[in-house]
């Protein structure tokens, strides 16, 4: 009669003992008839050719302007930048006109095709700049001029009907010429880069540096760079919008070694060792341009063309202009400013 209650305390014991199995996880399946390699590669590599496409249909805006006295090469400079006749050259201006009273702002438009690219290039002039015996405030025409194309950027971005796209006349670079003393540089270059660099990028450039010996140039170049630096003026590649280390340490390079870019200009070709260059000649031969050991106009072509000219216009569109938008948003109490059809509805309204 005892059996049945010691069998159960037995079983107690056992199931306390014996930890009940654990279920094993289930395995998916594998999927059968598919291919492997299919499933690996999904394409998103043809984004990059697709973003060409779409580029090489639109083609691309860049507007560059020069600064800096009469007589440096800067319409030179611009036209072997871009090895065509794209400044005031060519659009009939001639050596006989009088310098400019004030300083005037020519902007001169040309569409450079190479390789299936199209390039709406504009070059802005700015003579007169530097040139007059009172120089006192001979920025302000050109801060003036660089801020009308933000507002006029940004009342076409605030229209209700806006264009899919905006056409941009916003200046992406400004190429600031230094003359090249082997001294220091003067009041009105400080004066200049400390009222602008806030408002455009500024790549400085000695110009004409076949007239300094290589030591003077060098020499020269290390005593603009702590001048700068000295006057706290930030010029283009600013430290502050290096994304990562890479652009960081590609940036330092330019900045500590290449900047401020001494350079030659010239859009004559002459023949040297049974090749074609484009060169200077002077009676102890042929300074020749794009000869690294000659002159770094090289260097200023590939950083402003090859390698930073998106840059260029990202950092005149996310800083820059930003910079603008934000400040007259807020002058403006958060409203975005009133385009010349909306004032004159308001008024018609009154």
């Amino acid at each position: 009669p005892h059996a049945g209650p010691v069998e159960s305390k037995n079983e107690a014991a056992m199931s306390e003992l014996v930890p009940e199995p654990r279920q094993k996880p289930v395995v998916p399946m594998k999927p059968v008839g598919i291919n492997a390699s299919l499933l690996g590669y999904i394409g998103i590599d043809t984004i990059i050719e697709q973003m060409r496409k779409k580029t090489m249909k639109t083609g691309f805006d860049f507007n560059i302007m020069v600064v800096g006295q009469s007589g440096l090469g800067k319409s030179t400079l611009v036209n072997t930048l871009f090895k065509s006749q794209v400044s005031r050259k060519s659009s009939g201006w001639n050596r006989e006109e009088k310098i400019p009273k004030t300083v005037e702002i020519k902007a001169i438009g040309h569409v450079i095709e190479e390789g299936g690219v199209k390039m709406k290039l504009t070059v802005i002039d700015t003579p007169g700049f530097g040139d007059q015996i009172n120089n006192e405030n001979c920025w302000e025409p050109i801060e003036k001029y660089i801020n009308e194309q933000y507002e006029k950027f940004l009342k076409e971005e605030v229209n209700i009907a806006r264009k899919k796209r905006i056409p941009d006349t916003r200046v992406h670079c400004c190429l600031y010429f230094i003359s090249p003393t082997g001294h220091s540089l003067r009041p009105l270059d400080l004066e200049f880069m400390k009222h602008l660099s806030k408002v455009v990028n500024i790549i400085p450039v000695i110009a004409k540096a076949d007239t300094m010996t290589l030591e003077e140039k060098t020499e020269f170049k290390q005593r603009v760079r702590k001048e700068l630096e000295v006057n706290g003026i930030e010029f283009y590649p600013q430290k502050e919008f290096d994304e990562d280390l890479e652009d960081k340490t590609e940036n330092d390079k330019i900045r500590q070694e290449s900047m401020p870019f001494a350079v030659v200009g010239s859009d004559k070709e002459y023949q040297v060792n049974g090749k074609r260059v484009l060169g200077r000649k002077t009676p102890w031969g042929i300074i020749e341009v794009e000869n690294l050991n000659h002159c770094e106009f090289a260097l200023l072509r590939d950083f402003v063309i090859r390698t930073h000219l998106q840059d260029l216009k990202e950092v005149t569109h996310n800083i820059h202009y930003e910079t603008y938008r934000a400040k007259r948003l807020n002058d403006n109490g958060g409203l975005p400013p009133m385009t010349v059809e909306t004032e004159e509805n308001h008024e018609s309204n009154l």
